[in-house]
């Protein structure tokens, strides 16, 4: 019996006539073997996700559809096959785990009922019989509590237990083939970890072959047996993952494996300014203290607990931490968006914490905040160059003055001064980010605080972003507080880590300090948490 589980033969997928190509998918060919996990790696529109739902015929037909090629599960062409016969294949011997949970599972029903969902479509099993076993594959997936798990909905789970429900869900009938579509971009590096080492242990022990979706080398290095690489609707390289890794072959594939974050910090070169420009002192923020929401009453968050940190002149400090640390909460009491319960914020020996709105508004040019979804923070309405000369108009500045300037800030972020005329949406991601920098850069700040800038981003684009950021702030003398989950992204960036966890800074220092010694248990964790962390260490440039 061959060990091949399922073929894609010549594969080719239309796209709508308005798109900007007319194949997402092209002329693709590659087999997926039983006992294997074969990682499909490629920037957002290379047609790797495409690929992975015409399997399940999950398309949104007419407008993209597959007009060639041919897809084989058992001996079967499953585009071929019927409504009902395709039905019973999804869910049962393929099953698929998507990026998003909370989009996935219904949001309305218990995490036991849909698990149990699964079942009763695909087996004879009772209703009894269905709760142990749903019992069985929570633990399974180490879900702690199970009992009170199974009746939970899933707003009452944290990100890494529903991507656990889901990979629950996607074993429950003991599939042939697991298709994973991103299941761990959204999540802090220790989840990741966590979701990387469980779905390679269950394919060990049930023995289901997997086919991983992601846009991550570090993640390829972590648990893939082979890799194809896609671009454009293409299939350009594909390997076995330590050949492809360490000598790709095709130049797309280079440029991505070099785009990945080195986790070797750069060694720092000059000594900090013996003067900060940010100095924040025992800073505290609580949340809830006068009652809750939907029946937290009472419940308070310590959110930021008694913080201490200094940034130098045209230094770059990163803050790590997994969500719910505290690390955002902390940049908006510095910005002024919160206001602290306690403690100092001064900026070049000025206080500003416990100032008004209105009296921050004169200083609000000093300091300047670059958000992680540029989308979410522009404008939808709104021209670039009106975006970009806002801030500078609201300081005094003439408009035409603020429009010249912000052609000019365009071009130094590496977009044309014409994109002044644009709106938001005909930007890609990378750009749009760009965008956000040139408008905090507008004002002319002292500081800049990156919140989490390039976590949405391809590996690709997300090192351009990096590149960008470092550049300006060499070049305009910048401070900068760059957030971040992710120590590779601190080590490509920033000269001091500052690690937070539970409100706290837990420990900081230099960053090469940190990553060659680091004291603090969690710190130590959230290093050998990074995907591919062995293959990643390579040299780094000097600052």
């Amino acid at each position: 019996m061959s060990d091949v589980v399922l073929t894609i033969d010549n594969l080719t997928v239309a796209l709508p006539s308005w798109s900007d190509r007319r194949n997402a998918v092209e002329g693709v060919s590659l087999d997926i073997h039983r006992n294997e996990i074969l990682c499909v790696v490629g920037e957002s529109g290379s047609g790797k996700s495409v690929m992975a739902k015409s399997v399940l015929r999950l398309l949104p037909a007419p407008h993209v559809r597959v007009t060639g090629g041919r897809i084989l599960f058992e001996g079967k062409d499953l585009l071929t096959l019927s409504e009902p016969e395709i039905r019973a294949i999804r869910g049962g011997r393929i099953a698929m785990i998507f990026q998003e949970p909370m989009v996935a599972l219904n949001a309305l029903m218990k995490v036991g009922r849909q698990i149990d969902e699964v079942l009763e479509v695909h087996t004879k099993m009772r209703a009894a019989e269905r709760r142990t076993r749903v019992l069985e594959l929570l633990a399974d997936v180490h879900l702690p509590e199970p009992e009170r798990i199974i009746d939970s909905y899933p707003h009452e789970l944290s990100g890494g237990q529903r991507q656990r429900v889901m990979i629950a869900m996607a074993l429950a009938v003991e599939p042939a083939l697991i298709i994973a579509d991103e299941p761990t971009t959204a999540l802090d590096v220790t989840t990741q970890a966590q979701i990387l080492h469980l779905i390679k242990e269950l394919q060990r022990t049930h023995g289901t072959a997997v086919l991983f979706i992601t846009h991550d080398f570090g993640v390829v290095a972590e648990i893939a047996d082979r890799v194809a690489v896609m671009r454009h609707g293409e299939l350009v390289e594909l390997g076995q993952t330590s050949d492809v890794l360490n000598t790709p072959q095709a130049d797309y594939t280079k440029a991505l494996v070099a785009a990945v974050p080195s986790m070797t910090p750069r060694a720092r070169t000059s000594a900090p300014a013996s003067a900060p420009l940010l100095i924040v002192r025992n800073v505290e923020k609580t949340y809830g203290r006068h009652g809750g929401w939907f029946g937290s009453r009472g419940r308070t968050v310590k959110a930021v607990q008694k913080v201490s940190l200094d940034i130098g002149r045209g230094r770059s400090l990163a803050l790590v931490g997994e969500s719910g640390s505290g690390k955002s909460t902390l940049a908006r009491c510095i910005i002024g968006l919160e206001e602290s319960d306690g403690g100092e914020i001064i900026l070049d020996g000025e206080q500003i914490s416990g100032l008004t709105r209105n009296e921050m508004r004169t200083l609000r040019r000093h300091l300047q905040m670059v958000f992680q979804d540029p989308f979410a923070s522009l404008n939808p309405r709104h021209r670039i160059g009106d975006i970009i000369a806002l801030g500078p108009t609201i300081q005094g500045v003439s408009k035409e003055q603020a429009w010249k300037e912000a052609r000019e800030l365009l071009m130094l972020v590496g977009l044309k001064p014409e994109a002044v005329d644009r709106y938001p949406h005909e930007f890609s991601g990378g750009q749009r980010q760009r965008i956000g920098i040139a408008r905090a850069l507008a004002v002319k700040p002292k500081l800049i605080i990156a919140d989490e800038p390039v976590s949405a981003l391809d590996v690709s684009v997300q090192k351009q972003v990096l590149e960008l950021l470092d550049k300006l702030r060499r070049t305009l003398d910048l401070s900068m507080l760059f957030i971040t989950h992710d120590l590779r992204v601190a080590a490509t960036v920033c000269e001091e880590i500052a690690v937070m966890q539970h409100g706290l800074i837990v420990e900081q220092g230099s960053t090469a300090d940190i990553f060659s010694n680091p004291q603090h248990a969690y710190t130590h964790a959230l290093l050998q948490a990074v995907p591919g962390v062995a293959w990643q260490t390579r040299s780094a440039p000097s600052i």
